[in-house]
């Protein structure tokens, strides 16, 4: 029987799609959790990563994170910290979505002295993936809370632990991890706050996560620039791919972050976050922000956390679905 024009671009239509199909079957979704949605905004941090097995991680929960109810998190079985700052640990939160603008938004919820990442961790049993001397620290805010101490996790530098398909490592970062007195009782709060001083627990993070299609993921968390960003993220993990914080002052500036992943790290792909600005405006990158400046400077795909929009990323690091893509130079 012959075959006919339409049959044969019928047959390549339904090949393509197949494959589209399994593709995304196999990769590794990244739906960013900002302030406002389909824009990156200057709180913006959390990210929630999704295994093709389904297992679901929530990374740095800050204050965008509308609480555990926050309908936008679905499943969620862990919570990785990478320091205790209140924009990461989360010492308040939105009242609602898009509450107050991009460059400020509205957070009036207050969760002290428990934190954000608690009440997401007790309400939604997830395991709380921490580092330094975090474990004790959390394991009893936990507890106290509601939840079981032993949902609390410790993975220091060089260790590793396996939620579901999903390998996490802890990376050094260099970076301060004070913890505000609100997060402590009265008496204690009150002998740090007259003496000016915070809550030691331990150095800081990131973590490397390798996800079961192969994708390696590098989350900065927030840092300046550190060997071994080469000599254990780049040669050891390998890192195919990164999220790396950008804002400057308190962590990596556009320029020594695009230095990052140039020169050291060298993933496939990038997310851009922790901008401290509001990025966008109608999904579209604003011109004259460090993240324009980041992504002049990169020399790979530089992707914007758009709050809302997921991405998706195949083993070798690229994004096959959903990137808001920015190319580097």
């Amino acid at each position: 029987m012959k075959t006919t024009g339409l049959q044969l671009a019928t047959a390549s239509l339904l090949t393509a799609f197949l494959i589209t199909a399994h593709a995304s079957e196999k990769s590794v979704k990244v739906t960013p959790l900002g302030s406002h949605d389909g824009e990156f905004c200057r709180f913006d941090r959390a990210l929630v990563f999704e295994d093709p097995d389904g297992t679901r991680i929530l990374y740095d929960a800050g204050r965008t994170v509308r609480g555990p109810d926050d309908p936008r998190l679905g499943q969620i079985d862990a919570v990785l910290l990478s320091h205790v700052h209140g924009d990461h640990l989360g010492d308040k939160y939105q009242p609602g979505a898009n509450a107050g603008s991009c460059e400020t938004p509205e957070f009036t919820v207050n969760a002290t002295p428990n934190s954000n990442s608690v009440n997401i961790v007790v309400g939604k049993k997830a395991e709380f993936i921490v580092g330094g001397e975090m474990a004790s620290f959390f394991s009893k805010k936990v507890e106290a809370a509601g939840g079981d101490a032993n949902q609390v996790k410790l993975v220091r530098f060089g260790a590793q632990r396996n939620v579901g398909g999903v390998a996490i490592a802890s990376v050094p970062a260099v970076h301060s991890n004070g913890l505000n007195p609100a997060f402590l009782d009265k008496e204690h709060a009150e002998a740090l706050k007259a003496h000016g001083l915070t809550a030691y627990v331990g150095p800081p993070g990131g973590y490397v996560l390798t996800f079961s299609n192969g994708l390696v993921v590098y989350l900065s968390g927030d840092t300046g620039i550190t060997a071994e960003q080469e000599l254990v993220v780049n040669r050891f993990y390998k890192a195919n791919m990164a999220v790396i914080n950008i804002g400057g002052t308190f962590t990596t500036g556009p320029a020594e972050a695009a230095y990052v992943m140039n020169a050291m790290v060298k993933p496939k792909s990038v997310i851009a976050s922790h901008a401290n600005e509001k990025a966008t405006e109608g999904g579209k990158l604003l011109p004259g922000t460090r993240t324009e400046t980041f992504i002049e400077a990169a020399e790979m795909p530089v992707h914007l956390p758009l709050s809302g929009v997921t991405m998706e990323f195949d083993g070798s690091g690229a994004c096959i679905a959903g990137c808001a893509q920015q190319s580097g130079s």
